[in-house]
């Protein structure tokens, strides 16, 4: 097998792209992933592995479950591409808003064990707020940013998500919400969808979590990443320990902005991206963001996948 360096950039999946099953044909093919399962359940004192593999659905979509399953589930298939590929240099870290939590812990910044506790801790309040107030999002498809911007403005609504061009996600009081999918047509934007969510993330009505999860990341042991870590709220590296705690904190109610953390990336040559998690859901948005196809990028979800990608990646 060849052990010859792979540079790549590793990129983790965020909320929402949590599937029933992920992760159980990994855990009975790799004794790597099993003992990241395991020790998930142990760390967490509860069965996380059980919703995750058997659900039922609702069980895993809620927030306090998704977000530390999905944490694990990235680092699991990391475990065993490492493990497989000797060779596989990571050179920079991202991840969607919860998966810049994964890609912290990817990165050294936490320890599995306290990027765990943690994750576990941002989604039990982060579920808190959905349940003390009348939030959700929508998708704004086909509009241009101003329009978007003006929009939210006009709604009373927040920008949560700048996820590629085209593709802006607003977050707020339901109300507002559904005023802004009415009215997307009449600012030219091709159309407006409500998501599935279970409340308005990155909203000023997150501002319960991210004062708890402030607190919690004050107290916290954070390191400096091995690699650099592209963070949502800034779309720029964080290293010091204080701005890192900053980022994820303002992260909770601030707008999420992929597209540029991309485009930086891009911008510094990195060519090789590894999507970690279900559902290629970073690798769809890559096609819309990298318009030059510039990059390549590998989806990592389940054993197959990986099996894929090793093959790739041991023939560089």
């Amino acid at each position: 097998m060849s052990e010859a360096p792979v540079e790549a950039v590793l990129l983790f999946a965020g909320q929402g792209a949590q599937r029933v099953g992920m992760g159980q044909d990994l855990v009975a093919a790799f004794p790597a992933a099993r003992t990241a399962f395991e020790k998930a359940d142990a760390v967490l004192d509860r069965g996380l592995t059980s919703i995750i593999f058997d659900g039922p659905e609702e069980e895993l979509t809620k927030t306090a479950n998704c977000q530390p399953a999905l944490f694990v589930h990235g680092l699991a298939l990391l475990e065993v591409l490492q493990e497989k590929v000797p060779g596989l240099t990571p050179v920079a870290a991202a991840g969607l808003s919860l998966g810049e939590m994964t890609a912290h812990t990817a990165a050294g910044t936490f320890g599995f064990e306290d990027g765990l506790r943690l994750v576990a801790q941002r989604g039990a309040f982060m579920d808190e707020a959905c349940g003390a107030t009348d939030g959700s999002m929508a998708a704004m498809i086909g509009g241009d940013e101003e329009a978007v911007r003006q929009l939210a403005a006009e709604c009373d609504v927040d920008v949560a998500n700048f996820n590629a061009p085209g593709q802006i996600v607003l977050s707020g009081a339901s109300e507002g919400v559904e005023q802004a999918v009415a009215l997307a047509k009449e600012k030219g934007i091709r159309m407006g969808r409500k998501l599935k969510v279970a409340g308005a993330y990155h909203s000023r009505l997150m501002a319960g979590a991210q004062e708890k999860l402030g607190q919690v990341l004050a107290a916290a042991e954070v390191g400096t990443p091995s690699i650099p870590v592209v963070c949502n709220y800034g779309a720029e590296e964080v290293n010091d320990p204080d701005r890192i705690r900053e980022t994820l904190t303002s992260q909770v109610t601030g707008s999420v902005r992929w597209a540029e953390s991309i485009e930086l990336l891009l911008g510094q040559g990195h060519r090789l991206f590894i999507e970690l998690g279900p559902g290629k859901v970073l690798s769809g948005l890559m096609g819309r963001i990298d318009t030059e196809k510039k990059a390549e990028i590998l989806a990592v979800e389940d054993r197959e996948s990986l099996e894929a990608a090793v093959e790739r990646l041991v023939s560089s």
